[in-house]
């Protein structure tokens, strides 16, 4: 296998393919900046183009995005590690499911189609058939999952929209820190100044445009905002997720049984916005390579932020949804049964399982930095994902 040379950047040069949907995707983005007023395109839009611009964006162009081996893909979520992640979600979406009285999941995001692939055949071992639904913005990924899936027949279905009324288990598994983020920046007087993007004065690599970051004093509600979560900086720069906490908000009108559970990589409000984070939580991921550039590879690049989780548990709040739980993934799974399906896995003397498994629980990997918020209606008991370390009180 050959892996393309470095860049000076540190990241895998460009083949011929890649530089040309490089190339048409800055020249679209460039249109865009220059209808933009006075050339200020603001980061929420940027990151929300980059990477869901028809034909053009990271999640619609069809390029490969999960994925373990170099060079194509660009991360490796916990559902491809092992089949075990998904078995092990699926007791706390049973539990879900019999509290609710549905047999009804919907999966936000599903990726490759490996977190419903494990979940589907563990619910049917516990008894329950369930209707499983994906609602994907991505065309390349709902053609990829279709076909991964296939062999559930009717069990499973893509939804195109929104539904207006759900009962059941709601799964988002990565889909929060990949929504598009507002960028800002406490100023040198202690002002709150918006981060957007505009048009650099040279050319970039490859005769493509090249940007850069530029900052425009903040409107008067997005500084009451920030002012309400953190104290002034100057000098710090970081992130506030308004869609994220949009999107939970609008679940309270349409979840009318049941509840969702919200995996992904974040922090406590008060962890988020630490003082020794003064660059924020901003990253990329381009072919295995995590780094902090968004403005370039436009197009052929994830970016994402890491999740406020106590913003979203408030946004649960306001939509008139009740908080069941927050803990950290290792406890999610641990409470949830992983132990016992790790005993039961043949699966368990192969190298790469014990890896996986390893980078799930590790404090030092994925068990601590990921975390499990549970959020719902008319859930009467505890969830059992959360029956020893849940951390509500933290956030």
């Amino acid at each position: 296998m050959s892996i393309s040379p470095m860049t000076p950047s540190g990241l895998p040069g460009l083949d011929p393919e890649s530089t040309a949907h490089a190339k048409a995707v800055a020249a679209y983005l460039a249109d865009r900046i220059q209808a933009c007023d006075k050339g200020f395109m603001p980061f929420e839009q940027w990151m929300n183009l980059a990477l869901y611009a028809p034909g053009l964006g990271y999640y619609a162009a069809g390029n490969t995005k999960f994925g373990a081996a170099l060079p194509t893909g660009d991360f490796t979520t916990a559902p491809e590690m092992t089949p075990l992640f998904g078995q092990t979600m699926a007791r706390q979406v049973a539990q879900v499911l019999n509290e609710s009285g549905s047999v009804q999941v919907l999966e936000f995001g599903a990726g490759s189609g490996a977190l419903a692939a494990a979940i589907i055949p563990a619910l049917r071992q516990s008894g329950i058939e369930p209707q499983y639904q994906i609602l994907e913005v991505s065309a390349d990924l709902r053609a990829r999952q279709q076909q991964r899936l296939a062999g559930f027949g009717t069990s499973v279905s893509w939804l195109n929209e929104l539904p207006q009324a759900f009962s059941g288990c709601i799964v988002a598994n990565e889909v929060l820190d990949a929504m598009p983020a507002t960028l800002f920046r406490w100023d040198d007087d202690g002002r709150i100044m918006e981060v957007g993007v505009r048009l650099a004065p040279s050319t970039g690599v490859n005769d493509l445009p090249a940007f850069e970051f530029a900052h425009r004093q903040a409107s008067d509600a997005l500084q009451e905002m920030i002012g309400k979560r953190m104290p002034p900086l100057p000098g710090y720069q970081s992130e506030i997720n308004l869609q994220a906490e949009a999107w939970i908000t609008q679940m309270g009108s349409w979840l009318k049984h049941g509840a969702a559970l919200l995996i992904d990589y974040g922090f406590p409000q008060r962890e988020y916005y630490h003082p020794q984070r003064n660059e924020g939580t901003l990253m990329c991921h381009f072919r295995h390579h995590a780094h902090s550039q968004p403005l370039i590879h436009a197009g052929l690049q994830d970016i994402t932020t890491h999740v406020d989780f106590t913003a979203m548990a408030d946004a649960a709040l306001a939509g008139g949804l009740d908080v069941l739980g927050y803990t950290s993934q290792a406890r999610f799974l641990m409470n949830s049964g992983m132990p016992e399906l790790i005993s039961q896995s043949a699966a368990l003397t192969q190298p790469q399982t014990i890896s996986a498994l390893q980078k799930l629980i590790s404090e030092a990997e994925m068990g601590e930095l990921f975390k499990v918020l549970a959020i719902g209606r008319d859930i009467g008991g505890p969830l059992v994902g959360f029956n020893q370390g849940d951390r509500r009180n933290r956030l």
